[in-house]
Protein backbone atom coordinates (compact mmCIF):
# COMPACT_ATOMS: atom_id res chain seq x y z
CA UNK A 1 0.00 0.00 0.00
CA UNK A 2 1.25 3.75 -0.54
CA UNK A 3 2.04 5.87 2.82
CA UNK A 4 -0.83 7.87 1.79
CA UNK A 5 -3.18 5.13 2.56
CA UNK A 6 -1.30 4.37 5.76
CA UNK A 7 -2.00 7.50 7.29
CA UNK A 8 -5.92 7.72 5.81
CA UNK A 9 -5.80 4.11 7.96
CA UNK A 10 -4.30 5.35 11.28
CA UNK A 11 -6.56 8.15 11.13
CA UNK A 12 -9.69 6.56 10.69
CA UNK A 13 -8.78 3.73 13.02
CA UNK A 14 -7.63 6.25 15.70
CA UNK A 15 -10.79 7.86 15.84
CA UNK A 16 -12.77 4.37 15.59
CA UNK A 17 -10.54 2.95 18.54
CA UNK A 18 -11.17 5.85 20.23
CA UNK A 19 -14.78 5.79 20.33
CA UNK A 20 -16.33 4.35 23.50
CA UNK A 21 -17.13 0.64 22.87
CA UNK A 22 -17.49 -2.48 25.09
CA UNK A 23 -13.98 -2.95 24.93
CA UNK A 24 -12.80 0.29 26.26
CA UNK A 25 -15.99 0.50 28.47
CA UNK A 26 -14.66 -3.00 30.16
CA UNK A 27 -11.12 -1.70 30.34
CA UNK A 28 -11.86 1.68 32.06
CA UNK A 29 -14.08 -0.76 34.19
CA UNK A 30 -11.64 -2.68 35.20
CA UNK A 31 -9.03 -0.65 35.91
CA UNK A 32 -11.61 1.19 38.37
CA UNK A 33 -12.05 -2.05 40.06
CA UNK A 34 -8.53 -3.81 40.33
CA UNK A 35 -6.53 -0.56 39.38
CA UNK A 36 -4.77 0.33 36.24
CA UNK A 37 -1.87 -2.21 36.42
CA UNK A 38 -3.79 -5.60 37.32
CA UNK A 39 -6.23 -4.45 34.72
CA UNK A 40 -3.43 -4.82 31.95
CA UNK A 41 -4.37 -8.52 31.95
CA UNK A 42 -7.67 -7.30 30.73
CA UNK A 43 -6.74 -5.33 27.94
CA UNK A 44 -4.33 -8.46 26.82
CA UNK A 45 -7.41 -10.32 26.78
CA UNK A 46 -9.52 -7.62 24.44
CA UNK A 47 -6.41 -7.32 22.37
CA UNK A 48 -6.14 -10.84 21.53
CA UNK A 49 -9.47 -10.95 20.84
CA UNK A 50 -9.31 -7.89 18.38
CA UNK A 51 -6.38 -9.26 16.61
CA UNK A 52 -7.40 -12.75 16.05
CA UNK A 53 -11.16 -11.23 14.93
CA UNK A 54 -9.34 -8.85 12.28
CA UNK A 55 -6.81 -11.70 11.30
CA UNK A 56 -9.96 -13.76 10.44
CA UNK A 57 -11.46 -11.18 8.63
CA UNK A 58 -8.24 -10.59 6.35
CA UNK A 59 -8.14 -14.81 6.16
CA UNK A 60 -11.74 -14.66 4.53
CA UNK A 61 -13.54 -16.08 7.55
CA UNK A 62 -16.26 -13.17 6.85
CA UNK A 63 -17.70 -14.59 4.05
CA UNK A 64 -18.35 -17.69 5.75
CA UNK A 65 -19.93 -15.91 8.45
CA UNK A 66 -22.01 -14.58 5.44
CA UNK A 67 -22.74 -17.83 3.83
CA UNK A 68 -24.24 -19.59 6.97
CA UNK A 69 -26.18 -16.92 8.90
CA UNK A 70 -26.61 -19.12 11.39
CA UNK A 71 -22.87 -19.30 12.27
CA UNK A 72 -22.69 -15.10 12.71
CA UNK A 73 -26.22 -15.45 14.51
CA UNK A 74 -24.62 -17.39 17.24
CA UNK A 75 -22.07 -15.81 18.00
CA UNK A 76 -24.32 -12.67 18.12
CA UNK A 77 -26.57 -14.21 20.64
CA UNK A 78 -23.90 -14.86 22.64
CA UNK A 79 -22.39 -11.77 22.59
CA UNK A 80 -25.43 -10.06 23.65
CA UNK A 81 -26.30 -12.37 26.34
CA UNK A 82 -22.67 -11.72 27.83
CA UNK A 83 -22.91 -8.13 27.34
CA UNK A 84 -26.72 -7.90 28.72
CA UNK A 85 -25.37 -10.16 31.57
CA UNK A 86 -22.44 -7.49 32.12
CA UNK A 87 -25.18 -5.24 32.73
CA UNK A 88 -27.15 -6.69 34.91
CA UNK A 89 -24.56 -7.32 36.88
CA UNK A 90 -22.95 -4.42 37.36
CA UNK A 91 -26.55 -2.55 37.41
CA UNK A 92 -27.07 -5.38 40.54
CA UNK A 93 -23.61 -3.86 42.27
CA UNK A 94 -23.23 -3.25 45.76
CA UNK A 95 -22.17 0.10 45.13
CA UNK A 96 -19.55 0.27 48.11
CA UNK A 97 -17.22 2.95 48.35
CA UNK A 98 -13.47 2.56 46.51
CA UNK A 99 -10.41 2.35 48.18
CA UNK A 100 -8.56 4.57 45.69
CA UNK A 101 -5.02 3.66 47.13
CA UNK A 102 -1.64 2.23 44.82
CA UNK A 103 -2.36 -0.88 42.67
CA UNK A 104 0.02 -2.80 44.92
CA UNK A 105 -2.06 -2.50 47.71
CA UNK A 106 -5.19 -5.32 47.87
CA UNK A 107 -7.90 -2.63 47.82
CA UNK A 108 -9.78 -3.57 44.61
CA UNK A 109 -13.29 -4.57 44.83
CA UNK A 110 -12.43 -7.97 43.18
CA UNK A 111 -9.50 -9.22 45.64
CA UNK A 112 -10.26 -12.77 44.09
CA UNK A 113 -9.92 -11.88 40.48
CA UNK A 114 -6.50 -13.66 39.31
CA UNK A 115 -4.78 -12.75 35.88
CA UNK A 116 -6.01 -15.63 33.99
CA UNK A 117 -9.62 -14.29 35.03
CA UNK A 118 -9.32 -10.85 33.72
CA UNK A 119 -7.46 -12.01 30.85
CA UNK A 120 -10.46 -14.26 30.19
CA UNK A 121 -13.14 -11.58 30.79
CA UNK A 122 -11.55 -9.61 28.11
CA UNK A 123 -10.88 -11.97 25.66
CA UNK A 124 -14.89 -12.87 25.72
CA UNK A 125 -16.18 -8.99 25.69
CA UNK A 126 -13.52 -8.90 22.21
CA UNK A 127 -14.74 -12.09 20.71
CA UNK A 128 -17.92 -12.32 20.96
CA UNK A 129 -18.37 -9.06 18.67
CA UNK A 130 -19.25 -10.30 15.32
CA UNK A 131 -20.01 -6.87 14.13
CA UNK A 132 -16.01 -6.22 14.27
CA UNK A 133 -15.78 -8.66 12.16
CA UNK A 134 -18.30 -7.95 8.91
CA UNK A 135 -16.72 -4.30 9.53
CA UNK A 136 -13.18 -5.65 9.20
CA UNK A 137 -13.97 -7.66 5.64
CA UNK A 138 -15.66 -4.14 4.70
CA UNK A 139 -13.06 -1.85 5.98
CA UNK A 140 -9.38 -3.09 5.70
CA UNK A 141 -9.38 -3.95 2.35
CA UNK A 142 -10.15 -0.35 1.19
CA UNK A 143 -6.49 0.40 2.09
CA UNK A 144 -5.05 -2.51 0.15
CA UNK A 145 -3.03 -2.36 -2.95
CA UNK A 146 -4.23 -5.27 -5.43
CA UNK A 147 -1.74 -5.33 -7.97
CA UNK A 148 0.88 -6.11 -4.79
CA UNK A 149 1.17 -9.09 -2.48
CA UNK A 150 -1.96 -8.56 0.08
CA UNK A 151 -0.39 -10.82 2.70
CA UNK A 152 1.77 -8.36 4.04
CA UNK A 153 -0.06 -5.00 3.68
CA UNK A 154 -2.87 -7.36 6.06
CA UNK A 155 -0.62 -7.73 8.29
CA UNK A 156 0.70 -4.29 8.65
CA UNK A 157 -3.02 -2.92 9.22
CA UNK A 158 -3.68 -5.52 11.74
CA UNK A 159 -0.40 -4.42 13.91
CA UNK A 160 -1.39 -1.02 13.06
CA UNK A 161 -5.25 -1.32 14.70
CA UNK A 162 -3.43 -3.44 17.35
CA UNK A 163 -1.18 -0.28 18.41
CA UNK A 164 -3.55 2.35 18.54
CA UNK A 165 -6.23 0.25 20.81
CA UNK A 166 -3.46 -0.42 22.91
CA UNK A 167 -3.15 3.00 23.08
CA UNK A 168 -6.46 4.05 23.98
CA UNK A 169 -6.70 1.14 26.45
CA UNK A 170 -4.26 2.89 28.31
CA UNK A 171 -5.98 6.23 27.85
CA UNK A 172 -9.29 4.65 29.22
CA UNK A 173 -7.97 2.64 32.01
CA UNK A 174 -5.75 5.48 33.25
CA UNK A 175 -9.37 7.50 32.68
CA UNK A 176 -10.87 4.85 34.52
CA UNK A 177 -8.41 5.14 37.93
CA UNK A 178 -8.79 9.04 37.93
CA UNK A 179 -12.23 8.67 37.99
CA UNK A 180 -12.36 6.07 40.75
CA UNK A 181 -11.74 8.98 43.30
CA UNK A 182 -14.56 10.53 42.15
CA UNK A 183 -16.65 7.17 43.48
CA UNK A 184 -15.28 7.18 47.07
CA UNK A 185 -19.29 7.86 48.29
CA UNK A 186 -21.55 4.47 48.06
CA UNK A 187 -24.15 6.83 46.35
CA UNK A 188 -21.43 8.17 43.46
CA UNK A 189 -20.33 4.01 43.20
CA UNK A 190 -24.43 3.01 42.93
CA UNK A 191 -25.12 5.90 39.91
CA UNK A 192 -21.48 4.48 38.01
CA UNK A 193 -22.58 1.15 38.31
CA UNK A 194 -26.06 1.75 37.29
CA UNK A 195 -24.84 3.65 34.77
CA UNK A 196 -22.38 1.12 33.54
CA UNK A 197 -25.51 -1.63 33.23
CA UNK A 198 -27.59 0.51 30.61
CA UNK A 199 -24.45 1.44 28.71
CA UNK A 200 -23.65 -3.19 28.47
CA UNK A 201 -27.08 -3.80 27.94
CA UNK A 202 -27.50 -1.07 25.28
CA UNK A 203 -24.26 -2.69 23.62
CA UNK A 204 -25.97 -5.62 23.86
CA UNK A 205 -29.39 -4.44 22.24
CA UNK A 206 -27.54 -2.75 19.05
CA UNK A 207 -25.80 -6.10 18.92
CA UNK A 208 -28.70 -7.83 18.06
CA UNK A 209 -29.61 -5.34 15.11
CA UNK A 210 -26.36 -6.19 13.41
CA UNK A 211 -27.05 -8.40 9.65
CA UNK A 212 -24.51 -9.99 7.78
Amino acid sequence: MTLHAWWLFLGAVFLLCGTPGPNMLHVMTRSIAVGARRSIAAMAGCLTALVLVLAASAAGVSALLAAWPRVFDALRYAGVAYLIFLGIKAWRGAGSPIDVGDDTSPVTRMPAASAARLYRGGFVIGISNPKLLLFAAAFLPQFVDRAAPQGPQFAILVATFAVVESFWYGVYAAGGRTLARYLTRPAMRRAFDRLTGVIFVGFGLALLRVRP
